[in-house]
């Protein structure tokens, strides 16, 4: 893609407002996901395929909303600095200073051990209870994360897929996609969709992520295979659109068939305006989504910042080759 920026070890970041540290509140569903506002389908609506397009103004274009003010690429989209977090229950730290800039249109990976905080910080970023932040900020498209519920961080852009997507019995696909994707509408001041609208929306985004119309009326990654979940959750990336997506070792469980599926659809979801945070332990995975940037962690910090040849330099040497003396 000739929009991305070649990277190199990430510089020193300007001084940010420190965060004061608190508790990360329980996350809980957005209110419109509520039984009583549900949109309640029994069935998807048995259409042929849809050739109707929405309107530009139809789309929703999360990284030109009503304040687009944050989005000159020349902008990072997420600053991290001196980032300091433990587990809540026990106190035990976890992240002891991880520094990072994710500027729109890159991808970058972070590689490590088991143990590393690799995950940690991912789930840090978007407010996940188990962990309470000590230190350090971090910023996302010109505001302060940290001070954001975990529902508003999803509202401004911020997604997540999980190692293990979760079970969400009762609750069907085109339902969950419909009131999340309104929702986002909603926070953008753009107008909701109707039923048939969303549906017209969403149609064409099942064949990016090789799924079937069936899969809109199942309930949410019940009964799934562990391919199927991580399709799932890209096609809810795909709906939402989100400006950073923080993928979560989305390649383990895959096979090639599968992997080549999820690469592609996050591959055709990239532009120049939203980025990519993947978190891994193998090559492969950046074999068929190429980052701009790869970051090694280790103890609780990025210790490394290069190219791809990090990852060559991995295979051929381990971890070995980067741990801080």
């Amino acid at each position: 893609m000739a929009w991305r920026i070649q990277c190199a070890a990430s510089p020193p970041l300007p001084s940010l407002p420190t965060f004061t540290p608190k508790s990360l509140p329980s996350p809980s569903l957005p209110s419109t996901l509520s039984r009583s506002s549900r949109f309640r389908s029994t069935h998807v609506p048995s259409l042929k395929p849809i050739t109707a397009s929405l309107s530009a103004a139809d789309s929703p274009t999360f990284t030109d909303g009503p304040d687009d003010s944050n989005t000159n690429t020349n902008t990072p989209l997420l600053e991290v600095k001196g980032l300091t977090a433990v587990i809540a229950e026990t106190k035990q730290q976890i992240l002891k200073g991880v520094d990072l800039v994710v500027n729109p249109g890159e991808i970058h990976a972070i590689m490590g051990k088991n143990g590393s905080g690799k995950s940690t910080f991912s789930k840090v970023l978007v407010g996940h209870p188990d962990y309470e932040v000590t230190g350090g900020s971090v910023v996302f498209k010109g505001e302060n994360l940290l001070d954001m519920e975990p529902e508003e961080r999803s509202l401004a852009g911020l997604f997540m897929s999980f190692q293990s997507p979760v079970e969400i019995p009762g609750v069907n696909n085109i339902d969950f996609l419909h009131m999340a994707y309104n929702a986002r509408r909603k926070k953008l001041g753009q107008k909701e969709l109707g039923p048939l609208e969303f549906y017209a929306y969403i149609y064409p985004k099942l064949s990016l992520v090789n799924m079937k119309t069936d899969f809109l009326n199942r309930n949410v990654n019940e009964g799934f295979s562990g391919g199927e979940r991580k399709r799932n959750e890209i096609l809810q990336l795909a709906v939402l659109g989100a400006d950073l997506a923080i993928l979560d070792e989305i390649d383990s469980g895959l096979d090639v068939d599968a992997l080549q599926d999820v690469a592609k659809a996050v591959n055709g979801l990239l532009t120049p305006k939203n980025s990519v945070l993947m978190i891994t332990h193998y090559r492969r995975l950046l074999e068929v989504i190429k980052p701009t940037c790869i970051h090694i962690m280790e103890d609780g910090r990025i210790i490394k910042t290069g190219d791809s040849s990090l990852a060559e330099v991995l295979e051929e040497q381990g971890y070995t080759a980067f741990s801080a003396a």
